[in-house]
């Protein structure tokens, strides 16, 4: 077998046609790779090797798995650089005992240009070597030109993603600002999208609105939603640094009604990894920065929340948990001053204690440590930084507040929640001495310039704010830049709910998209009530739903608000279950059934999806959450709104699949300067 290269491609086209509009489309090439086998063996692995950019060599050691999408079938998928649109490939079987030799396919490699494969593509033929046995696979291969920012949730559950909905033939389109009128719904322009592979008729303009004469009813009105392409993030570089972002960011949260950006960013940065190779196995420390009563610790728990929600094993180290431990509660200021060498000994000591015990957790396995202290000399930091050195990746995060009235406002919170002034009786005499210590650490105080760092300037202020970044580089602190740009303090709620009864939930049947059962119909009202009495005085709240039309005619009785429908708000997606019972899956698919049991964080359903692959098409819907600063009635479905509250609630991944999401229910999330807060509403009985 010859080791092919991959080769450049140039401008020629050898068929045209198809291929021409995927040249013209732009963006880059995303392949996914397909093998079935109708017999289960347990033993054999399918894997992919050949030429840049799967794999770049020719080793069978080197090869890359394919991951079971099912008890037949296994799936491989990548994107593609411009520069290397034809590539080279084969397949082999590993067997899972060490030792035994790699059974490659019969035939000539397989040569893909630009999304068409030459020759036959329809299955690969393996010779046993021990009988002579030929195995067939089914190959299904499929491309498609994408544009990265179509890429921002789930790279498995792409397809599904941008294709029109199987059910709604509703193309992906991303609209920022449509202005209202006065009335309560808002039409919408769906102009064609270019990745569509539906037939002639959805390459026409279509309206849906009042004046609509279209096959579809009122309530399909309001905002289309992708995975949020809008203008990219701008950010500050420091002078000399070398860094990922090049301008500067103002964010301004004065403008109304603007659509996602932050997830088009997200998406950037899942492209980036996907190109540069797998996620950076290095442990990595982000250490806080900052004057006392500038948010460290409510940004600190925030990102450990979210990173532990993507599936990133983190911990929250607080040092000032340390101290208390070791010196006890009635610390005065006096020991936070720079000339009393028992109080900065004292305070070293513990922060110490705290580094190596997160560095004892990083060699337990620990991927990313919360280091949450004022760190505010450079002669402390040098010190993490030593101590880190050959063990991790350490990020300084600094928070910057030149507001008088938030400084004064979190030093009142300080007071009132803090372990150190819970013996404090009198709360001025508590003031005086936390002034007193900030004065102490306001003498000292030297701004991060060393190492990589992330400054968050004036975030949390309402009225816009910058974020320096410096020496940053790599998937995961890209991915935590694009989400502190996004957090804010603003308080506001977030009200989740499932669709009122669909006729399919009363049947017992999965997935499909049926409309709402009479119970059904009731609760829609009734949440309308409850809606339109709880936001009354929040007019610039929004409403999202799915695509499925059990959500939208759930939201369709709520007026006054605008109505934005997500794609990536849709139920999981069963694939071939989807419409059946669990008895009848539990009958017809028993082995399906078992492993659906045996875990079901992790189970996909055969051509569908698991509920990973929901929280990674979740991620741009949780950013723009996060961003937003007026209240959002989420009408969704179980499965999303389990991964949505366990984000909130801090629940740990494999609790995801269990949570319970009663129906006729509202779950209000209030977020604040104080953390996250819930409460629950029952509406009606399900």
């Amino acid at each position: 077998m010859g080791a092919g290269g991959s080769k450049a491609s140039d401008n020629s086209l050898e068929n045209g046609g198809e291929e021409e509009g995927l040249e013209n489309a732009g963006g880059q090439l995303y392949v996914s790779l397909k093998m079935e086998f109708s017999k289960i063996n347990r033993d054999l692995i399918p894997h992919v090797y050949g030429s840049a950019p799967l794999v770049g060599s020719w080793d069978p050691d080197k090869a890359l798995a394919m991951e079971r999408e099912s008890t037949s079938m296994w799936e491989i998928s990548f994107v593609v650089p411009p520069n290397h649109e034809t590539l080279d490939f084969k397949f082999l079987l590993k067997p899972t005992h060490s030792g035994s030799p790699c059974i490659v396919e019969e035939g000539l490699n397989r040569l893909l240009t630009r999304g068409s494969l030459h020759g036959d593509a329809g299955s690969a033929l393996f010779r046993l070597p021990e009988n002579n046995e030929v195995l067939e696979y089914r190959v299904y291969i499929k491309a498609d030109r994408v544009s990265p920012f179509d890429l921002a949730a789930s790279w498995r559950a792409y397809l599904e993603n941008l294709q029109p909905s199987t059910v709604r033939g509703i193309p992906d389109v991303s609209i920022h600002d449509i202005p209202v009128t006065g009335s309560e719904d808002l039409g919408v322009s769906l102009p064609y999208s270019p990745y569509s592979s539906s037939s002639q008729e959805m390459a026409e303009s279509k309206s849906v609105g009042p004046d609509s004469s279209g096959h579809r009813h009122d309530y399909h009105r309001g905002l289309f939603v992708d995975r949020g392409v809008g203008n990219s993030p701008k950010t500050v570089r420091s002078e000399g640094a070398a860094s990922l972002f090049g301008r500067e960011l103002m964010l301004d949260t004065e403008t109304e009604n603007a659509m996602p950006e932050a997830a088009g960013a997200v998406a950037a940065a899942a492209v980036a990894d996907r190109m540069l190779g797998p996620k950076e196995h290095r442990q990595l420390a982000i250490a806080l920065v900052g004057l006392p009563a500038r948010g460290k610790t409510f940004t600190a728990a925030k990102l450990t929340r979210y990173l532990r929600w993507l599936g990133h094993d983190t911990k929250h180290f607080n040092v000032g948990k340390y101290r208390r431990l070791k010196h006890g509660l009635n610390q005065t200021a006096d020991f936070f001053r720079a000339d009393n060498p028992e109080g900065v000994d004292a305070r070293n000591e513990v922060a110490a204690l705290a580094m190596e015990d997160m560095l004892a957790w990083m060699q337990e396995g620990g991927q990313v440590g919360i280091f949450d202290a004022t760190n505010s000399t450079r002669q402390r930091r040098n010190m993490l930084m030593n101590m880190a050195e050959g063990k991790c990746k350490i990020i300084f995060l600094e928070t910057i507040c030149n507001d008088p009235a938030i400084i004064d406002r979190n030093i009142r919170l300080k007071i009132q929640q803090s372990p150190d002034y819970e013996t404090q009786p009198d709360f001025e005499v508590g003031m005086e001495d936390f002034k007193a210590r900030l004065a102490n650490y306001e003498k000292v105080y030297e701004p991060v310039e060393e190492g990589s760092y992330i400054k968050m300037i004036d975030m949390v202020s309402g009225q816009g704010g910058q974020i320096q970044v410096n020496n940053i580089s790599g998937y995961l602190p890209g991915r935590i830049v694009f989400f502190l740009v996004n957090t804010h303090l603003t308080p506001r709620p977030i009200l989740l709910t499932r669709h009122g009864e669909s006729r399919d939930n009363v049947r017992g049947r999965i997935g499909g998209d049926s409309v709402l059962s009479e119970d059904g119909e009731h609760y829609a009202k009734k949440l309308a009530d409850f809606v339109n009495k709880r936001l009354r005085s929040e007019r610039t709240a929004s409403i999202w739903t799915s695509t499925l039309q059990r959500t939208i005619l759930t939201a369709r009785h709520i007026g006054g608000f605008p109505k934005i429908q997500w794609r990536a708000l849709d139920e999981i997606n069963a694939g071939v279950c989807d419409g059946m019972t669990y008895e009848e899956i539990k009958k017809n698919m028993p082995e399906e059934y078992d492993a659906r049991k045996a875990d079901k964080l992790r189970y996909r359903y055969p051509r569908g999806e698991s509920y990973l692959d929901v929280i990674q098409r979740l991620e741009p819907v949780i950013i723009e959450l996060e961003r937003q600063r007026a209240p959002v009635v989420v009408i969704a479905h179980q499965a999303v709104l389990r991964a949505l509250y366990a984000y909130f609630a801090d629940k740990p991944l494999k609790e995801v699949p269990h949570i319970e999401v009663p129906l006729h229910t509202i779950i209000e999330i209030q977020m604040g300067v104080t953390g996250v807060h819930e409460k629950l509403y029952k509406i009606m009985d399900s």
